[in-house]
């Protein structure tokens, strides 16, 4: 190690100069056995190796249940509508412009010539089905994105027409996230209640060749696709690899080319790497506990409300992100338009309100609680700070760590197991459809199933009338307030995208959203 190196290293805080020179004999035990295998680049090698950090749930938009699975569906799947990476702004996909010419009509008018992967049409009738699929099918988990669509309407071959119940400005947003995923209905046999989640066919950059299950993902460059230079490479492996020790070495080595949402303390490394490159902003991604309300004490309020004034989480911030990111008062970070600093005060830290009161709903003498988690390094961190926090109140656990999908099918899904889970909000790209996601009471990410606070729907539903951000702004932040108070999540922690890349990648961003695309990536 050089002197410069070494000295910036020694000036580091205790905990940090830690991880760092932790991190630094791991890839010094890398370089040591030869490193993994090698890409073929040199072989004239055109395939975009990227390193994972969670095995996807399903590779069907309309039945998985893991914020991270977008990654991988972004490489199969077009959106009807997209986003800018730099503020969510809606831009045209699939469709090529839309309108309201109405406050309760949207009109879709679609680009003509698109298919999908096997050769069909994703025409209007396409576009109807899907849409009819993902707010209607039994096995939709996505039909409270679209629960503001009454009818889908076929105008002719190239234009949809959505008649809504009420007016819903966010709705073209919400088109650029999983509900505007399209789906070939001929892969799904024109049966809505058909799954794709091994096989996707979508109209996406690249089409589906395998997925080995905790291994790898792998697809094609789809040669018809609708936009020119897209993608800018021949294929795509996405390597699963929950570690993101792991995942660090992988880019280091050049097993793979990008190393997407490594831990905020390796940043201080990848700078250091002289052969990587390092992409990295502010994100949507929220780390937080979901909490089930309908079990036990967490019935109480009270019990919840203590369990989040708690938390200091600036500490949980240096302690398990190096500093790199900030601590989260409600589902949004300080950046976001519809942050509300009203929302933000009823999750400050105040540990003795919080001993008050456990004290005054019966749990003065501690409570044991089942918690749930991944088993991954950085997300036991989390869970040692989080307990060694709430042991000041008498809250006591033991986290049951399992994978993203078998962990959060648990919680979430028919078992309902574990009081909370620990695990994370990946934003979506319109903050009404976040909330809505997170607290309506039938809403796949609401454990219980309990009604959110009264008035609720009425907030979400006013700040989806206007396009005036400030009037949205307005609304959005009584829906905080509502929800923070009720705290039925508890939010720590705001991520920062950090990402590793090695000399070769070309055209590669992040994006507020925190889900890395690739469709544009190249390799030079």
């Amino acid at each position: 190690m050089n002197e410069t190196k070494r000295k910036a290293i020694d000036a580091l805080p205790p905990l940090r100069r830690r991880q760092v020179l932790s991190g630094l004999a791991g890839l010094a035990t890398v370089a040591s056995i030869g490193g993994l295998p090698a890409m073929a680049q040199a072989n004239g090698e055109n395939i975009l190796r990227v390193r994972a950090n969670a095995n996807p749930s399903s590779l069907d938009p309309a039945t998985g249940g893991s914020g991270s699975d977008h990654t991988f569906l972004y490489n199969h799947y077009d959106t009807l509508i997209d986003w800018e990476p730099d503020t969510l702004a809606p831009k045209p996909g699939l469709a090529a412009e839309w309108s309201f010419p109405e406050p309760k009509t949207l009109v879709l008018k679609l680009r003509d010539g698109v298919t999908f992967h096997d050769g069909s049409a994703c025409d209007a009738e396409a576009v109807k089905f899907n849409l009819d699929r993902n707010r209607t099918a039994q096995i939709s988990n996505i039909k409270q994105d679209l629960a503001s669509v009454e009818t889908v309407e076929v105008t002719d071959p190239l234009t949809v027409t959505l008649r809504l119940s009420a007016p819903d400005t966010a709705l073209p947003l919400i088109l650029s996230d999983r509900a505007g995923m399209m789906v070939s209905p001929t892969a799904l046999g024109n049966d809505p209640e058909t799954n794709v989640d091994r096989e996707p066919v979508g109209t996406g950059p690249w089409s589906f060749v395998s997925w080995t299950d905790g291994e790898k993902v792998v697809g094609t460059k789809f040669d018809a696709h609708w936009r020119d230079g897209v993608p800018g490479t021949d294929g795509i492996e996405m390597f699963v690899m929950p570690e993101e020790s792991t995942g660090l070495r992988a880019v280091q080595s050049g097993q793979v080319h990008i190393a997407y949402q490594l831990s905020e303390r390796q940043k201080i490394l990848v700078e250091k790497i002289p052969n990587l490159g390092i992409v990295s902003g502010p994100t949507l991604y929220i780390h937080q506990l979901y909490v089930n309300a309908a079990r036990g004490a967490l019935q109480d309020v009270r019990v919840r409300r203590a369990l989040s004034l708690s938390v200091d989480r600036n500490a949980f911030v240096a302690a398990t992100q190096a500093n790199v990111g900030e601590a989260a008062y409600m589902n949004l970070p300080k950046a976001h338009w519809a942050y509300s600093e009203a929302a933000a005060e009823l999750t400050t830290y105040d540990v003795d309100e919080a001993k008050r009161l456990m004290e005054e709903a019966g749990y003065g003498d501690g409570l044991e609680l089942d918690l749930r988690g991944y088993p991954d390094q950085g997300s036991v961190q989390r869970q040692e700070v989080l307990l060694a926090q709430w042991s000041k109140i008498g809250v006591r656990g033991r986290f049951q760590n399992a994978p993203v999908a078998e962990n959060s099918g648990r919680f979430f899904g028919e078992e309902k197991q574990g009081d909370l889970l620990m695990s994370a909000w990946t934003g979506r790209p319109d903050p009404s459809l976040t909330y809505a996601l997170l607290y309506s009471e039938n809403s796949f990410y609401n454990p219980g199933r309990v009604a959110p606070p009264e008035g609720f729907a009425d907030a979400i539903q006013r700040s989806r009338e206007t396009a005036d951000q400030d009037a949205r702004k307005v609304a959005l932040g009584e829906v905080q307030q509502m929800v923070m108070q009720a705290q039925l999540t508890i939010p720590l922690a705001v991520r920062y995208e950090v990402d590793a890349v090695t000399s070769e990648v070309q055209d590669f961003n992040a994006n507020l959203l925190g889900k890395p695309k690739f469709n544009d990536v190249k390799l030079g």
